[in-house]
């Protein structure tokens, strides 16, 4: 039975593997498939147990900020101050239900896995072949695979027939892997590399094979990726953090106003019913109610532009998260590439003796009728079709699909070509001679061409097709072809030769010696070429501080070459293998992780290993891809991004964001959208905690002054929720500025960096001047309290409206035409002006909210009050930009 101390499948024989299992080449009997059933479970993956919706209630409530809003509300109904209370609980239910909606929406990446999984599977049991659901599969069955079948658990090869796999979803090669089930390989063989292996969800895409199932369920190579995900907590993202960090900070300083304004008037005498109204009115004042819908509504409407755009995001935060990102982790199969292996380079005898490879497009022009041979080698010598159902899509080998578009170029169809010249004769690719071969009749003599490696090729070949014929080939012809196709091979191209012989007649033996004495006729380069608009995205990241990471499964020489053509990979940065990675310690990855650019021939447990390393280094990481082992570190990363297109099922309920047409460039925009709604959300935070500092500055100095209450909680909360939310989301939708993609990105940390926290101080004071100044006159001249409190909401209301025109920029005028008009912020403040003016003036809501007329006099007086901070603000900018412009000189 299975022992949990063996080396890896991979690295035993086939006989050691069946001593293991306690299987033979009969397969397990009906009774034992039945016990080991039920002993490891069936073949399916395990799936995480949902959130309920209890929990998603006590994680939205248990936060500090709606902790502060509760304890108000309790107080406000032990006082009987009904009104309070129930605005207060309905901001605090409006806020938990638009978080768990948003949570609902959470990636189910394990139920996208378990449907990859083979329904049915062909296996050996009590000595006889039998089909069972692939969830009955159990660890030592004897198991078939043929061309076409999605292999439904890991195997160990036994035998197989020029079998070769599609792994892309988990190695991220974009060419599918030839097996050779018989080898034994070293135990720290990298998952690509491991030809005696099948894995599941991989497909078969050629010949067939024989193997004995080592793993099923968790306990395969997706499992283990399932089980990745299913560790994987829910990460906070920056501004969930940010967030959190604003409202301790104001909880803080709240807590420190309330002791101080019950100590003050408690020396002062004032009466502890009192006081404990003005402490739920500092409480109040401490939060912006505001804040959380409205960085809900700005992201949500950045989700609406960005959608426009093709990039579909899933997650709400994952839209200002982009906007911060300092590193870019890419797939390199899909994502930098088209993901299709394409001829890109040709290699005829003019070419050798030059010692440069044409350029595919060009070689039919430069060569004309010379490039006849080998464009028939590439169309008939092949067993790919066109899809009909897909339009420059293959069915079959990818290679070989690439030969028929190279066909395509010379003005030959492939199914013209097919039925002009039926195939008369094949001897098929195998792994031990590395050729195929086809014969065919042509303008009426029977030619064979033969296609595959070109070392092996060459000694068989005794003649070279040149410009002025065929010629007896000689070691110098030898010479110049072996070192193109190694100066071709060293820059990531997979290469295959062709040759051809006329025959006397078709042979009619399968053993026919045809490879002999054939006439090289040219080879070419292909490979999963750029995207061509990458390299503008690539430069655009670097622009704006972005670096950009290439990981993939690939082998080394490959990506580097695709990095250096896409500008990732430059002058004094490093490539590290996943072999080499390994062996690295986290303190040696974390100081390689700086200078390193590409990432080769990693595994999904070393993609983890590279975000966490980005992460402990301070970089928000962004990490895109598109296949099964790129699930755990889309999830890992701070944002994920899946190809809409390419992408597994897997990887985009893993993802945040998707690309709906797989372009790089997308990304940019992303990125680009991501930081407006950042900067943004940081308007928003200045306009409304400055509003908040005002309403805690003028409740304190009032106590501290030992006057009666300037203004009550439920003014203060109609001035946060309804005068101030309006121009909050207006300020969210404000133009980015021309020079948002030329500056570094604000790493992960405190939103109040960059200045923001002096801005806040120094507004909210600026506010709180102008309303205590309202307050103080309404009481000297007018000697009547609710006089002077109705004056004191007019400026405090109205002076933030007027306010957030100074968000719109930290350093520019109001009047500085340095932008595009924000007229949504003009409507906001419209409409916000329309409500505080309704309840000023209509009876009954003035009496509900204790409010009094006023003449003349105190309205001229209130509104000449409620411009003062725009004009402080506006001098205070004067001080800033000569700042700004002596640090630049």
């Amino acid at each position: 039975m299975e022992s949990q101390d063996h080396k890896p499948w991979h690295s035993l024989s086939v006989r050691e593997v069946e001593e293991i299992l306690s299987t033979s080449e009969r397969g397990l009997s009906d009774e034992e498939a039945a016990r080991r059933l039920e002993q490891y479970g069936k073949n399916d993956l395990r799936q995480k147990k949902p959130k309920s919706i209890l929990k998603m209630l006590w994680e939205q409530v248990s936060d500090v900020m709606v902790l502060i809003l509760i304890a108000a509300a309790v107080f406000s109904m032990v006082m009987q101050e009904w009104a309070e209370a129930v605005i207060i609980l309905a901001v605090v239910a409006l806020n938990a239900v638009i978080g768990i909606i948003q949570e609902k929406k959470a990636a189910n990446a394990l139920a996208a896995l378990k449907s990859m999984s083979a329904p049915t599977a062909r296996v050996l049991r009590e000595g006889e072949e039998s089909v069972v659901p692939a969830s009955e599969l159990v660890p030592g069955d004897y198991i078939y695979l043929e061309d076409g079948a999605i292999v439904p658990a890991d195997i160990r090869i036994v035998a197989d027939s020029n079998i070769k796999i599609q792994e892309a979803a988990l190695t991220g090669e974009s060419v599918p892997s030839e097996k050779d089930g018989p080898s034994i390989l070293p135990e720290d063989a990298p998952l690509g590399d491991r030809v005696n292996m099948a894995y599941t969800s991989s497909v078969v895409m050629y010949g067939n094979a024989q193997g004995i199932v080592v793993g099923t369920g968790m306990n395969t190579e997706v499992g283990k990726i399932a089980g990745m995900l299913e560790e994987e907590d829910d990460l906070e993202t920056p501004l969930k953090k940010k967030l959190n960090s604003v409202g301790k900070i104001l909880s803080l300083v709240g807590l420190v106003v309330c002791v101080l304004v019950f100590v003050i008037g408690m020396l002062r005498g004032r009466q502890i019913l009192p006081l404990v109204m003005t402490a739920i009115s500092l409480a109040i004042s401490i939060i912006p109610e505001g804040l959380p819908a409205t960085a809900t509504i700005i992201m949500a409407l950045g989700v609406q532009r960005m959608a426009k755009k093709n990039a579909l995001v899933r997650n709400l935060p994952a839209v200002e998260t982009l906007g911060g990102a300092t590193v870019i982790c890419c797939d390199k199969t899909g994502t930098l590439t088209l993901n299709k292996m394409t001829v890109t380079h040709v290699a005829i005898n003019g070419d050798f003796v030059e010692g440069n490879a044409t350029d595919a497009s060009e070689s039919v022009q430069k060569y004309g009728d010379l490039c006849r041979d080998l464009v028939f080698g590439c169309a008939l010598c092949n067993n790919a079709s066109k899809d009909p159902d897909r339009p420059g899509e293959t069915l079959g080998d990818p290679t070989e699909g690439a030969l028929l578009f190279y066909a395509d170029k010379f003005g030959d169809d492939y199914d013209q070509l097919k039925t002009q010249y039926p195939r008369l004769f094949e001897q098929p690719f195998d792994s031990v001679r590395k050729r195929m071969t086809t014969v065919h009749e042509i303008d009426g003599k029977i030619v064979a061409y033969t296609k595959g490696a070109v070392d092996e090729m060459l000694p068989l070949c005794t003649h070279v097709l040149t410009k002025e014929g065929v010629r007896a080939m000689t070691e110098e012809d030898r010479a110049q072809i072996l070192a193109l196709v190694q100066k071709m091979s060293a820059e990531a191209l997979r290469l295959l030769g062709f040759a051809k012989r006329e025959l006397a007649a078709v042979p009619d033996d399968e053993q026919a010696d045809v490879e002999i004495n054939m006439t090289f006729v040219g080879a070419v380069g292909m490979i999963d070429p750029p995207r061509n608009e990458v390299i503008g995205a690539v430069e655009t990241c670097h622009t704006a501080g972005i670096q950009v990471i290439m990981i993939t499964g690939d082998h080394k020489i490959t990506a580097t070459a695709i990095a250096k053509q896409l500008h990732i990979y430059q002058e004094g940065n490093i490539v590290i293998t996943g072999q080499e990675l390994d062996e690295m310690t986290d303190d040696e990855l974390d100081a390689a992780v700086k200078k390193t650019t590409v990432f080769a021939r990693v595994s999904p447990s070393d993609k983890m290993r590279i975000i966490r390393s980005l992460k402990r280094n301070g970089e928000i990481a962004a990490m895109t891809g598109d296949g099964v082992n790129d699930s755990p570190a889309l999830k890992e990363a701070d944002i994920g991004v899946a190809m809409g297109i390419t992408g597994t099922d897997v990887a985009k309920d893993a993802a945040d964001m998707i690309l709906m047409d797989d372009n790089f460039t997308t990304i940019e925009y992303a990125v680009r959208e991501g930081r407006r709604v950042y900067r943004n959300i940081q308007k928003v935070i200045q306009f409304l905690v400055a509003g908040n500092i005002a309403e805690i500055l003028t409740l304190f100095l009032a106590v501290c002054f030992n006057w009666a209450d300037p203004i009550l909680a439920v003014h203060i909360l109609l001035i946060n929720l309804a005068t101030d939310s309006l121009p909050a989301i207006a300020l969210g939708v404000d133009p980015s500025d021309s020079n948002v993609m030329k500056t570094k990105p604000v790493k992960s940390g405190s939103l109040f960096a960059d200045g923001l926290l002096f801005r806040i101080v120094l507004h909210g004071v600026f506010i709180s001047i102008a309303t205590l100044a309202a307050y103080w006159i309404g009481e000297l001249y007018f000697g009547n309290h609710p006089e002077a409190m109705t004056m004191t909401f007019i400026v405090l209301a109205f002076s933030q409206l007027v306010h957030s025109l100074n968000q719109r920029s930290n350093y520019d005028s109001v009047f500085h035409k340095n932008k595009e008009h924000n007229f949504y912020l003009f409507g906001a403040m419209a409409v916000s002006a329309a409500i505080a003016l309704a309840v000023l003036l209509i009876p009954p809501l003035q009496g509900f909210f204790k409010f009094v007329s006023l003449g003349w006099k105190e309205w001229l007086i209130a509104i000449g009050l409620s411009l003062f901070p725009l004009v402080a603000v506006e001098i205070s900018k004067i001080f800033m930009r000569a700042s700004r412009k002596r640090k630049s000189v």
